[in-house]
């Protein structure tokens, strides 16, 4: 009696019982390794062409307050006075100097040319018209831009990209910051976004989901300063998934022993 040592059969026609069971082991790997995959996608509800109603407005006012920095530019017709009132102005009282305007204890910012400007309770609006007015003395037609230097949101968790993202302007949506932070992971949980956010004094969380329209109708759809937005992971897959791999590590091992048998087997019955 021989035993053929790859394919695994006998040729006086004994039982083929092994290699077909090492096939079949094998098959099997394969059929676990092609696991179903959960469906995830942003705005699964909106199926069809349609029109949202009731789509949020940022109606969020943001003030300035003591200890924001302030990024302050001119440009104007006269370009030697742009390069005097645009020269950088550094925060001294930071861990590394930085290029900016802090609002100091009583309210106020120091500029070249008009000196002490009250901006606290301005919005950025108010006080670049009130910088615009108080420069037409040395400036002809003036147009001031102004940005938050410190305004931050963290993002965190299931992303490609975990980070600090500035906010130099009141408007920056979830998406925004999502598409900032490279998308989320293949593990994320889409429909629980964790956002976490201070106001008065306390914590305030609130749970979106971006698998349904009703993001865009969210008053949590825009974020605010210093909210961190933490995209949970989809424990339900990532327990599948960790099943499934110990599933295929284990019938590859016996795989790979019911082979090794069936050699030792052929080259004994030599």
């Amino acid at each position: 009696m021989r035993l053929f040592s790859f394919f695994f059969y006998y040729d006086s026609g004994e039982t083929r019982t092994i290699p077909f069971l090492i096939f079949g082991l094998l098959g099997i790997i394969w059929f676990t390794s092609c696991g179903t995959i959960k469906n995830s996608a942003y705005f699964k509800t909106l199926k069809k062409d349609t029109t949202l109603q009731g789509f949020v407005k940022n109606d969020f006012v943001l003030k300035i307050q003591k200890k924001d920095i302030l990024g302050i530019t001119v440009s104007s017709l006269s370009k030697d006075m742009d390069e005097q009132f645009n020269a950088v102005s550094l925060v001294s009282n930071q861990a590394e100097p930085q290029p900016g305007y802090l609002v100091n204890e009583r309210g106020q910012i120091n500029l070249h040319f008009i000196g002490t400007v009250t901006a606290e309770g301005s919005t950025r609006q108010g006080l670049k018209n009130k910088i615009e007015e108080a420069l037409l003395p040395y400036m002809k037609e003036p147009i001031i831009l102004i940005k938050y230097l410190n305004h931050k949101v963290t993002v965190l968790g299931e992303v490609a990209s975990p980070q600090v993202i500035n906010m130099p302007e009141e408007q920056l949506s979830l998406i925004d910051l999502i598409v900032k932070s490279g998308d989320v992971k293949e593990n994320a949980n889409r429909a629980d976004i964790m956002i976490i956010r201070e106001e008065e004094n306390e914590k305030k969380v609130k749970h979106v989901n971006l698998e349904d329209q009703s993001i865009f109708t969210s008053s949590w759809y825009y974020v605010q300063p210093n909210d961190i937005i933490y995209v949970l992971p989809d424990n339900e897959r990532y327990v599948k998934e960790e099943k499934r791999k110990k599933i295929q590590t284990t019938l590859s091992l016996v795989a790979s022993l019911a082979s090794l048998v069936v050699i030792l087997l052929n080259v004994i019955l030599r």
